[in-house]
């Protein structure tokens, strides 16, 4: 059904409600809206259009290197916590690498932050195996 068709059924629908006089005056102003709608049906304007273009981050070595960062740093805490069963530096891996899976994107390799976050929580889980007393806190052996 075509614009014209969905207008003259509008306009003979509202024909037979004009009889009612206290409608009519909204029923005519309906009628002139329709018959505005029908002249002016697309209100864009085509000279005005722009193209998206998306930007190529490639070029101009604007990308953001926080995941690759995240990642090193949160691969250098779990070793030092596995190694040294230090608890804080297990953590602090597991959040690099939560940080690092954040601002992560689609075109990253998962593998590589899959294994981080493995790796970090194979930290946690030896540090509290080996010594299953709660973390203390690095600058508490300093205050006594």
């Amino acid at each position: 059904m075509t614009r014209h068709c969905v207008f003259l059924t509008f306009q003979s629908a509202l024909n037979r409600l004009s009889d009612c006089r206290h409608c009519e005056f909204f029923i005519n102003k309906f009628v002139k809206s329709l018959e505005k709608y029908r002249m002016n049906a697309d209100p864009r304007r085509p000279d005005k259009v722009q193209r998206y273009v998306p930007k190529t981050g490639s070029g101009n070595g604007q990308e953001d290197l926080t995941p690759d960062y995240m990642n090193i740093l949160g691969m250098i805490f779990s070793m030092c916590g596995l190694m040294m069963r230090l608890k804080w530096c297990a953590w602090v891996a597991l959040y690099c690498s939560c940080i690092s899976f954040a601002n992560s994107r689609i075109s990253d390799d998962t593998k590589q932050i899959l294994s981080s976050f493995m790796l970090s929580i194979s930290a946690i889980v030896m540090s509290y195996l080996q010594n299953p007393q709660p973390m203390t806190p690095p600058w508490a052996s300093a205050v006594n």
